[in-house]
């Protein structure tokens, strides 16, 4: 992403933090390219075990054009998916951890390459963000499909 959109979504995510300029002087000088930004005012994040967050995202993708930002760390361990302020203190999940009022969220700048964090769908600037009663329905879908393919032993009758 570059362009006028990376541009939108720099201001977009700035936006929540404490000193908008701190936290772009941070992301130029920072040698990791991230920056930590506060979770529970525009945004909420949804962190899955990464082993759950890939198959999430790809039935996402078959379900809508353009989910909201999703993050991934280094070694795709977890997956975060950004959603509405809020929704971490509502959400009843097992293995599902939150990150809302209160919580800080490394935020590498979008279209950058970093060593860690990283964007697997970058925030758009608009604000788009991930519903999560879609969300919710697309990890029961790959928890499914994860359960069916782990019983698979490979024999079919």
């Amino acid at each position: 992403m570059t362009g006028p959109g990376a541009k939108s979504a720099v201001e977009w995510l700035v936006s929540v933090a404490p000193n908008p300029e701190a936290c772009r002087w941070e992301w130029e000088r920072n040698p990791l390219g991230v920056a930590l930004l506060p979770a529970g005012r525009l945004w909420d994040v949804l962190i899955l075990p990464g082993e759950l967050g890939y198959p999430t995202l790809d039935v996402l993708n078959r379900c809508i054009d353009c989910p909201g930002p999703v993050l991934a760390d280094f070694g795709d361990a977890r997956t975060g998916f950004f959603v509405p302020a809020g929704t971490v203190s509502r959400w009843i999940g097992t293995g599902v951890r939150g990150a809302g009022h209160g919580t800080w969220i490394v935020v590498p700048y979008p279209g950058r390459a970093t060593g860690g964090v990283r964007w697997l769908v970058p925030p758009d600037g608009s604000g788009t963000l991930n519903d999560p009663a879609l969300l919710e329905l697309a990890m029961h879908e790959a928890a499914a499909r994860l359960a069916r393919k782990g019983g698979d032993d490979g024999q079919r009758p």
